[in-house]
């Protein structure tokens, strides 16, 4: 069964069915695009959180999210830019075939509309010679006619009369004509215009059919690769250690102070100075005597004093705590860079997808978009280099001697001659020049760049392989030695070190 045969009359059906066949494509194109930013947004917010807690989840949510980001992308190659590519195609090859159909129309019509002109010109013409014989006929059989008179009715009934005989030959022409045009305007023309629209409306439903095909087939491709993310998930979720998370906790928050020993009694009878006096009960010295001012008051457990200023380099903190909270904001700025630098290739490969196709939108639109991503992304390269700075600043003073006094509201003292037996103080020996080499203990890879420019330091690049010769003693940095000799500390957090069994 075909079109041209059992629709030969249904032209106005033909051409609604091809056009609701065209919008369907269309809306699919629209609903696949559509389902492309839902995937792109979906996995952009699976990369929002940076808790620590959930390193573990976060690192299979952000497999999850490439993938999601996949999905994204093969819909719109796969499906999106090809089905509105074809559908381009198939518009104007619809287009072609009705008007094909409208010049064949309006063929047809003009031969119509000659044939009734020539139909009615010899209806005119042979009433008209009707007429004129009937007069002749009058004329002739008039006594008071000349021979003149009926010579000239006879002359001009036979020259109506010859007329006529064209405009019948005309009309006979003319509709032999227009019934030739007819046949082979249904028989021919017609039949083989709709087959056509025929076939472009059968591949316009099987391209739709390969469309639903591939959305599902997307979608299964990446299902055991997000099956294996959501196991890791599970596994995260298992493998919670509390116990684990209440010494975190510990270490994350012990001061390192002592906790204070007993008030001594302070006979005022005998005149004792307490300032001075010998006679203690020999109990350790707690934080009260650390703080070198306001001795006289207590040392509250849950103490109601001012909190100190909070500076941009924790300075108020101590330096357990402070080292913690530098590496901690530092390690917060990189993820924040990287998830910026990942938002502009995303928004670069977008930009190229627009480029090359014009109808997915406007690439110019992104251009705020970039502007802005970009300078953040300065934003936060010179907040990453501030923090190296202060971090690499730490790490020469706490491998120096160093004497720290803390005033009651837990900042440097800066009073001039510190009392050693009151100082606590850290010392580091940072010449390795004149030390023979130590045996590695490993080999880490570098992770990122570091420019190495503070003392002690030493700078590598992202990729470098180098010999571990001291672990990270708590403090955020490993030192490493090049295969030159030369010796340096980096910072933990930007390599992937392997330790020697």
């Amino acid at each position: 069964m075909d079109w041209g045969t059992e629709l030969w009359d249904q032209y106005d059906i033909i051409e609604k069915h091809t056009q609701s066949g065209l919008e369907l494509v269309e809306k699919y194109a629209k609903f696949v695009k559509e389902r492309t930013e839902i995937e792109q947004n979906y996995a952009k917010q699976l990369r929002l959180s940076s808790h620590q807690s959930f390193l573990d989840i976060l690192n299979e949510m952000n497999d999850y999210a490439g993938q999601r980001e996949l999905i994204a992308e093969n819909l719109i190659v796969n499906i999106c830019i090809d089905l509105t590519k074809y559908l381009q195609e198939i518009k104007q090859e619809r287009k072609t075939y009705l008007m094909e159909a409208k010049k064949a129309q309006q063929s047809l019509e003009s031969t119509y509309k000659q044939l009734d002109n020539s139909k009615k010109r010899f209806e005119r013409e042979w009433r008209e010679a009707e007429r004129a014989a009937q007069h002749a006929e009058k004329t002739d059989q008039d006594i008071n006619a000349t021979k003149a008179d009926v010579e000239k009715a006879k002359q001009q009934a036979h020259m109506k009369a010859h007329i006529a005989e064209e405009c019948k030959n005309d009309y006979a022409a003319q509709l032999q004509k227009y019934n030739k045009e007819q046949n082979q305007f249904y028989f021919n023309d017609m039949p083989l215009i709709f087959n056509k629209l025929q076939d472009l409306d059968e591949r316009r439903a099987q391209k739709l059919a390969q469309g639903y095909i591939l959305f599902s087939d997307t979608e299964k491709q990446v299902m055991p690769i997000i099956g294996k993310c959501l196991e890791g998930i599970t596994k995260a979720g298992s493998s919670v250690d509390e116990k684990n998370d209440s010494r975190i906790v510990i270490e994350q928050n012990k001061s390192g102070f002592e906790r204070p020993g007993d008030l001594e009694f302070e006979d005022y009878s005998q005149g004792i100075n307490r300032a001075s006096s010998d006679s203690s009960l020999g109990t350790p010295k707690g934080p009260i005597d650390l703080l070198g001012k306001n001795r006289s008051k207590n040392f509250w457990l849950f103490s109601r004093r001012t909190k100190p200023t909070v500076t941009e380099d924790f300075g108020h903190l101590p330096p357990e705590q402070r080292r913690k909270r530098l590496q901690q904001k530092f390690e917060e700025i990189c993820k924040e860079l990287q998830k910026e630098v990942d938002k502009s290739e995303a928004l670069g490969k977008m930009k190229d997808v627009y480029e090359k196709n014009p109808q997915m939108g406007d690439p110019a639109s992104l251009a705020p978009q970039i502007n802005q991503t970009s300078q953040k992304i300065e934003q936060l390269r010179g907040d990453m280099s501030k923090y190296e700075v202060i971090l690499s600043c730490f790490f020469r003073l706490n491998r120096k001697p160093l004497f720290f006094l803390f005033s009651p509201d837990g900042a440097h003292s800066d009073e001039s001659t510190p009392d050693p037996s009151q100082a606590i103080y850290a010392e580091f020996d940072d010449d390795f020049d004149d030390e023979e080499l130590t045996a590695p203990i490993g080999e880490c890879i570098a992770l990122y760049n570091f420019p190495g420019v503070s003392e002690g330091t030493i700078a590598m690049q992202e990729g470098e392989a180098l010999a571990v010769v001291e672990e990270d003693k708590g403090d955020g940095w490993t030192r490493v030695r090049r295969n030159n000799g030369d010796e340096g500390y980096i910072p933990t957090s930007y390599v992937s070190i392997t330790l020697k069994k």
